[in-house]
């Protein structure tokens, strides 16, 4: 989820609460969905790349976690992130995490200094010593420079708190290896795999479009468990457009949802520097997507007014 912040850019505790309350309500992220085998699950990440994880504070995740923790922690589960390039900064964080009462922890591979894949892996279990918390691996080479080979995976697989795996890798091949030869649990960590990630084996998804669009997004994967896998392919292409334009082109998934949730109303704020956040031209194009996803006619008339009362006839929690 992203993180919302107010109009000065500080931590907004309560918009966070009432963002977590809504996406809960609204029933897209319930953390309790059955999938092909069981794994921490998630109701809501906090922390992740789209909450700004690499602008805020130790102090603002701690307290961030906490409020999440206490508007929804009895009915969804809450996964914190915690991954940083330094092992004993990751393991602070993830202590803290487990104070602040996280249900689980997202740990990214180490960034910028492209360790091995031994290092790698030691990194990662030292994390997962560090607390009881079930632990989920966060692998977008995209971002780090690293990927977690399929080897590597094995063997993390069999440390006793490594329970799943958020997959940003564009890695079928490498994803379907792991999934035939371990027990972990494998999240669509980049909305357009959800679907083909979920015909393979893998349990859900970790979605930036589901904070705008959490029922169409999840109805992806229960077309798919009811077995109505034509229904599941039409969902999850109807999804394209505003997959596509709250990624594409470049604009960072924190500054499209942030966009969205204002031009619903949702009082989320600014994005921190380096981002910068998205302007009229930026707006239009997934705001349109947005309404496609939803099933909601365009907008008549201009200006921003018009487009909100055509979007927020839908609930679209943060």
């Amino acid at each position: 989820m992203v993180t919302p912040f107010t109009a000065d850019g500080e931590l907004d505790p309560d918009g966070a609460q009432r963002l977590a309350t809504q996406l809960v309500d609204e029933g897209g992220c319930d953390g309790r969905r059955q999938g092909a085998r069981s794994s921490s699950g998630a109701g809501a990440c906090t922390g992740g790349t789209t909450g700004e994880s690499p602008t805020t504070s130790d102090a603002e995740k701690e307290t961030l976690l906490r409020a999440v923790v206490e508007a929804v922690g009895d009915r969804a589960r809450i996964v914190a992130g915690v991954g940083t390039s330094d092992t004993r900064h990751t393991v602070a964080l993830a202590r803290a995490a487990e104070r602040a009462g996280a249900h689980g922890l997202l740990v990214v591979t180490p960034h910028c200094s492209r360790p091995t894949q031994y290092a790698v892996a030691h990194h990662l279990r030292t994390a997962a010593d560090a607390t009881g918390l079930p632990v989920m691996l966060y692998d977008i080479p995209r971002r780090t420079g690293t990927a977690l080979s399929a080897g590597t995976l094995r063997r993390l697989a069999g440390h006793p708190r490594i329970a799943a795996v958020k997959d940003c890798g564009h890695d079928l091949l490498k994803s379907a290896k792991v999934l035939a030869t371990t027990e972990l649990a494998y999240y669509a960590g980049c909305d357009e795999q959800i679907l083909p990630l979920r015909a393979i084996g893998a349990t859900g998804c970790i979605s930036t479009a589901a904070n705008l669009a959490p029922r169409a997004v999840r109805a992806v994967l229960d077309a798919y468990d009811a077995g109505d896998t034509a229904e599941a392919a039409r969902r999850q292409l109807a999804l394209v457009p505003l997959i596509e334009a709250m990624t594409g082109g470049g604009t960072p998934g924190a500054v499209a949802a942030k966009a969205l949730l204002r031009h619903l109303g949702r009082p989320v704020g600014v994005v921190r520097g380096p981002l910068l956040d998205a302007g009229p031209e930026l707006t239009s194009r997934p705001a349109d997507a947005l309404r496609t996803a939803l099933g909601r006619p365009a907008a008549e008339g201009t200006g921003e007014a018009a487009a909100d009362t055509a979007l927020t006839a839908e609930t679209v929690p943060g």
